[in-house]
C-alpha cells in the first residue's frame, strides 16, 4: 500500500544548532531548508500530493508566495519539491487535487475542471484528481431530509464533474492519469459513486470525505464498494481518520492513502508525539520563554515572573542534555519538569509520561537518520525546529510499519 504525504510547506533548517538554538541560512526558505525526503536517508512516503486550493491561497496556514507559484509552474513539481535525487533507489510518485476541503463551506467549487486541468499539467503531476465537493458527514437514514439532499447533491455533482473530467483527458490525451473522486455519505451512496466511475472508464479511484468517520464506518462503506468494485480498480483513501488497523485495508482493494497525521502528531497531539514500531510517546515540554505563545501572554500580563521562567527553563533544557550524556539522574530531571510544568501550566502533570519516554530512550534505538543524529532533541517539544524533526521521524515509522507486509498500523488517528 503506498503512502502519500501532502506538501504543506514542511521544512526543516540544515544550518540549525541545537544546543545555541540560532539558525544561519539566508535565501528563500523554500529553497534553503529541507523536505523529509532530504532529512531521512530514504524517502518516507511513495508519493507527495500538492492541492491546487493551498497554492491559491485557501489553505488556512499554508502559504505559497507568488515567486514559489511562479517556480512550481515553471520548474515542475518534481524538480521544486526536489524528488529526483540520485540516492532515491525509487521514484516519489506525485499526485494533484483540488482540497476541497478549503471550500466546503461554499455551494460551488471555486474552480473550472479547465483551471484544475491547467494546474495539473503545468506542475507536471503523475496523478490528477477529478474536480470534487466535499461530503463530511455519514447517516444510515433512508428517509430524505435537507442535509441528506445537500450531501446527494454534492455526491452527484463529484459524478458529474468526474465525467467531464475524463472527458476532456481522454479528448486531449493529457499525460497525468485522471483518478476519479467519490463523495458519499453512506455505504450505499459510496458503493454507487464507484459504480458510476469505474463505468465510465476510471481505474483508479480516490474516496473523499472520509476525514470524520469513525474506523467501523470506514469498514462498512469499504465493504459495500468491495462488493461492486472490479479487481483492476484501485482505491486511493484521501486524508482518512480514525484508523487503527491500515493492514487490513489490503483486503478491500485500497492502493494507497495520504496523511499528515504523523507530522501534526508530533506536535499537536496532547500525548502521541513520537512514533514506535508499537505505540508512541510522549515529547518532553520544555516551552521556551521568549516563543511560547501562552506562556509570553501570561509572562506579559504579570501572571507570571518572566525570570523564574528563564530559570526553570534552563534548568530543564540543560537537564535534559545532561541526562542524555549520563552526568544526571533521572528523579532529578523529572522533578524538574514536573516543577516548570506546574510553574507554566498550573493544572497538567505528564511527569510520569515524561519518565516513560525518558527511561525508555527509544531515539537510542530507532534508526532513522534524525535520531541518530539529534538524540535526545528528538523527543524535546520544544520549537518548530525540533517538532518538525520529530515529525518527519513519525513518518519514516508509518514506512516502517507499511513495510512489514500487511501488519496493522497501531495509530488510532489518522487526518
Amino acid at each position: 500500500m503506498k503512502f502519500f504525504f501532502p506538501d504543506s510547506h514542511d521544512l526543516v533548517d540544515p544550518s540549525y544548532d541545537f544546543r545555541s538554538e540560532r539558525r544561519s541560512y539566508a535565501g528563500s526558505r523554500q529553497q534553503a531548508q529541507l523536505y523529509a525526503h532530504e532529512v531521512l536517508d530514504a524517502p518516507p512516503y511513495d508519493g507527495m500530493l500538492v492541492s491546487k486550493a493551498v497554492i491559491d491561497g485557501r489553505g488556512k496556514n499554508v502559504r505559497y508566495s507568488f515567486s514559489q507559484i511562479q517556480r512550481l509552474k515553471r520548474l515542475g513539481v518534481r524538480e521544486f519539491l526536489r524528488l529526483d535525487r540520485t540516492c532515491f533507489a525509487k521514484r516519489i510518485d506525485t499526485m494533484g487535487d483540488c482540497g476541497s476541503f478549503t471550500y466546503v463551506a461554499e455551494s460551488e467549487p471555486p474552480f473550472t475542471i479547465a483551471e484544475v486541468i491547467e494546474f495539473y499539467l503545468d506542475c507536471q503531476f503523475d496523478f490528477g484528481l477529478s474536480l470534487d465537493h466535499v461530503v463530511l458527514g455519514y447517516s444510515m437514514e433512508q428517509s430524505e431530509s435537507p442535509t441528506i439532499s445537500e450531501w446527494r447533491r454534492r455526491s452527484e455533482m463529484t459524478i458529474d464533474l468526474a465525467a467531464e473530467f475524463l472527458r476532456v483527458h481522454r479528448q486531449n490525451r493529457f499525460p497525468f492519469q485522471p483518478v476519479g473522486v467519490a463523495q458519499g455519505w453512506s455505504p450505499a451512496s459510496y458503493s454507487q459513486a464507484v459504480m458510476a466511475l469505474q463505468d465510465m472508464g476510471y481505474d483508479y479511484v480516490a474516496l473523499g470525505g472520509m476525514v470524520p468517520l469513525k474506523t467501523h464506518e470506514i469498514l462498512a462503506c469499504l465493504e459495500a464498494i468491495r462488493q461492486v468494485r472490479r479487481p483492476e480498480i484501485k482505491l486511493h483513501l484521501l486524508g482518512i481518520g480514525r484508523f487503527d488497523g491500515l493492514g487490513e485495508l489490503d483486503g478491500y482493494g485500497v492502493y494507497s492513502f495520504d496523511s499528515t497525521a504523523p507530522l501534526k502528531q508530533a506536535f499537536m497531539d496532547d500525548r502521541d508525539n513520537y512514533y514506535t514500531l508499537t505505540g508512541a510517546y510522549t515529547a518532553v515540554r520544555i516551552p521556551q520563554v521568549g516563543e511560547n505563545a501562552m506562556l509570553k501572554k501570561r509572562i506579559l500580563s504579570g501572571e507570571l515572573d518572566q525570570q523564574r521562567a528563564r530559570q526553570l527553563e534552563q534548568a530543564c533544557f540543560t537537564g535534559a542534555l545532561a541526562y542524555e550524556e549520563g552526568s544526571l539522574d533521572l528523579d532529578v530531571l523529572v522533578n524538574r519538569l514536573r516543577e516548570y510544568e506546574k510553574f507554566w501550566h498550573g493544572v497538567k502533570d505528564d511527569s510520569e509520561r515524561y519518565r516513560q519516554t525518558l527511561q525508555d530512550a527509544p531515539w537510542r534505538h530507532c534508526k532513522c537518520s534524525i535520531c541518530r543524529r539529534l538524540g535526545i532533541h528528538v523527543v524535546l517539544f520544544r520549537g518548530a525546529e525540533r517538532n518538525r524533526r520529530r515529525g518527519f521521524h513519525n513518518l519514516y515509522m508509518v514506512r516502517e510499519r507499511l513495510n512489514h507486509s500487511g501488519a496493522p498500523l497501531w495509530m488510532d488517528q489518522i487526518i
